[in-house]
């Protein structure tokens, strides 16, 4: 079975709208990313001891970014539109039931699309991974910032792993998954004018 380039470029269709939309929303992404990266890296002691009560702040200030990235992703750039979508699974029935439908019938016909599409995104997470371990544990990276002090003495390579995995691979993953909510009941766009 031989697949010309534009049948390609149909069945990646929610994987290529994850890309364009990281791209054209990168500076949101990217900041919600950072308050993450922030959060889990003062986790991980990477500026010094956290308490109890920090810690547990932090989680809140992490999770939250994330959640917000997740729903900006659902709601295709509206996070309350994003949570409305959510919520309306969880509260109206016959939505509930439509979606289920819908996203039945997807699964059915659309099965190698979505592997295709798990596939891909297996790949570029791997990449972002080995780049990442490559900068943790093949560069100077981490023996720099800690002998300039920037990092405390206390953290490990984990701060810095968590720190870009943060600001690359986890929000990907949010809005890969969004995205594919939508392709799932058929409310992906077909254009990227969001």
């Amino acid at each position: 079975m031989t697949v010309s380039s534009p049948e390609l470029l149909h069945v990646l269709d929610w994987t290529i709208q994850t890309i364009r939309f990281v791209k054209k929303h990168f500076l949101i992404i990217f900041g919600l990313g950072l308050v993450a990266a922030f959060g889990r890296a003062i986790q991980l002691r990477a500026f010094g001891p956290v308490s109890p009560l920090s810690h547990t702040l932090l989680e809140m200030v992490i999770e939250g970014a994330r959640i917000l990235l997740f729903f900006y992703a659902l709601g295709l750039t509206n996070v309350r539109t994003g949570a409305n979508r959510l919520m309306q699974l969880f509260t109206n029935k016959q939505a509930r039931k439509q979606s289920w439908r819908v996203a039945t019938q997807n699964v059915r016909k659309k099965w190698f699309a979505m592997l295709i599409n798990f596939v891909v995104f297996l790949i570029i997470a791997f990449l972002f991974n080995v780049l990442i371990n490559h900068i943790a544990y093949e560069t100077c990276l981490y023996i720099t910032l800690k002998s300039r002090q920037i990092i405390s003495d206390q953290t490990s390579e984990w701060a810095i792993i968590l720190f870009f995995k943060n600001i690359s691979v986890i929000p990907f993953t949010l809005i890969f998954n969004a995205l594919f909510l939508l392709w799932l009941v058929n409310r992906l766009p077909k254009s990227v004018a969001y």
